[in-house]
């Protein structure tokens, strides 16, 4: 090997190096490699919360749609409300670490693959004992919805989810949503469901669509062959379930 070659392949071999290193700064290898956000300073920013699973969906169903269908509602969001918020208004936060109270407003993704850690059953029950919010989305089935129940169960014993009902205020907050199975048709669970857990206070402090899939309409709703309709409902949802966190 000539010495011009060798530089080469040192040089190669340096950069790779130190892609690797910030590929490794960048997607963590307990998040999946799934690239970390360094949101804005807006009045929103929603956290997208990592925490054990099972491994029932590969131990990646914390992270579908991200970051496009959190891109998406911020987007839509910025243009609907008055809120401070930016497209990038978004983070990963580690359920069990003492970052998941700097962000009242929590999103979770497949919540039926939830096995959480005793910590981070400690800090759910601390987030909503201080007043945080959580929407949890796309889980169906029977199976997903008794894995959620136990983990609400271990953090929370003595309350359980109650169904939440067309007339509840989180489905008129902002915009009136009329039809709470505008969206069953699109979706693999049918039937949706949607449930609510509430605070010491009273005050609803999750809201958890079984059977629904929100990220997916946020995230495909400029697809060309993504249904309207159903789609926009799902910005709707969104947005109120934010400012009823906020508001709340």
């Amino acid at each position: 090997m000539n010495l011009t070659r060798l530089n080469t392949v040192t040089v190669l071999a340096v950069a790779v190096l130190v892609a690797a290193v910030v590929y490794a700064q960048n997607f963590g290898s307990r998040r999946g490699r799934m690239m970390q956000n360094e949101p804005p300073n807006t009045e929103l920013v929603v956290a997208r919360w990592h925490f054990g699973t099972n491994g029932n969906i590969g131990h990646r169903g914390w992270s579908h749609n991200y970051p496009n269908s959190d891109r998406n509602l911020n987007e839509f969001l910025k243009r609907a409300t008055n809120i401070n918020v930016e497209e990038m208004s978004f983070r990963i936060v580690e359920l069990g670490s003492d970052e998941v109270f700097n962000y009242p407003f929590a999103y979770v993704s497949e919540p039926g693959e939830m096995e959480l850690t005793d910590q981070e059953v400690v800090n759910l029950r601390e987030f909503i004992g201080r007043g945080g919010f959580v929407l949890m989305d796309d889980f169906d089935g029977a199976w997903q919805l008794d894995q959620l129940v136990s983990q609400l169960r271990r953090a929370f014993p003595d309350r359980q989810l109650t169904p939440l009902h067309i007339e509840d205020r989180l489905f008129h907050t902002h915009f009136d949503l009329n039809n709470l199975q505008a969206m069953s048709d699109y979706v693999p669970g049918g039937y949706i469901t949607y449930l609510g857990l509430y605070d010491d206070h009273d005050r609803l402090a999750v809201a958890a669509g079984h059977n629904n899939d929100l990220a997916n309409f946020w995230e495909w709703y400029n697809d060309p062959s993504a249904p309207l309709s159903p789609g926009a409902d799902a910005f709707r949802l969104g947005s109120n379930v934010v400012l009823y966190s906020m508001a709340h």
